[in-house]
C-alpha cells in the first residue's frame, strides 16, 4: 500500500502569521502559555512575561485534515504545537520533528531545518510549508532527497491562503498518480 506524502508544517508564518500590525482577516487572537516562549522572555530579562499572542485561522485545521497528506509539525514549537495549537485548530495529536539542533548556521547556507527534514522524511515524498525556505533549500532537497518534494514558501504576514491549499492538493494528486 502506498503511503501518503508528508506535509511538514512550520507554525510561525504559515499557521500563525506575524510581522504585521493588524490581525489578518479570518484569524482569531489566542494567548498561549508556551513554556519555551516564557523561558526566552525570562532569559531576556522580562520579569513577568505574558502568554504568547498568536493569530490562528479556525478553518485551517479542517482544511489541513482534508488534504491527502500525513501531517507533521516541522517547527521550533515541537511538542508545544500539539499542546497549545492543535486543539485551537481542531487538529489531532501530530508527530513532530524533534530537532537535533535549532537555529544553527549551515555550512552551505541552507535553512537550519533542511537537512533534518530530509532525514526525517526517510525517502518519503513530502511537502514543506515554511516562511523561511530559500531557493538553495529547494535545490539541495532536489539533489539529496530520493523522493518527490515540494517546498512552499509562505508570506509570514498572511499565512496559508486558499491558493496554497489548492497547490498542496494538486501536488499530492500529481505524485500519487
Amino acid at each position: 500500500m502506498a503511503h501518503r506524502p508528508l506535509l511538514m508544517l512550520d507554525v510561525d508564518g504559515p499557521i500563525a502569521p506575524f510581522d504585521r500590525v493588524l490581525r489578518p482577516r479570518g484569524y482569531r487572537t489566542h494567548r498561549v502559555p508556551s513554556q519555551t516562549w516564557r523561558q526566552r522572555q525570562l532569559d531576556k530579562g522580562v520579569t513577568d512575561p505574558k502568554p504568547l499572542r498568536v493569530w490562528l485561522n479556525p478553518t485551517h485545521g479542517p482544511a489541513l485534515l482534508a488534504l491527502p497528506y500525513d501531517l507533521v509539525w516541522a517547527t521550533a514549537w515541537r511538542h508545544e504545537a500539539d499542546e497549545h495549537l492543535a486543539p485551537l485548530l481542531g487538529l489531532p495529536t501530530l508527530p513532530y520533528v524533534n530537532w537535533e539542533s535549532m537555529n544553527h548556521t549551515d555550512p552551505d547556507g541552507l535553512h537550519w531545518k533542511t537537512r533534518q527534514l530530509v532525514c526525517w522524511a526517510d525517502q518519503q515524498p513530502f511537502a514543506w510549508v515554511d516562511d523561511e525556505i530559500g531557493p538553495q533549500d529547494t535545490e539541495w532537497i532536489a539533489a539529496n532527497h530520493p523522493g518527490r518534494a515540494l517546498t512552499l514558501k509562505i508570506d509570514r504576514r498572511y499565512g496559508l491562503r486558499p491558493e496554497h491549499f489548492t497547490q498542496l492538493a494538486d501536488w499530492a494528486q500529481e505524485i500519487t498518480r
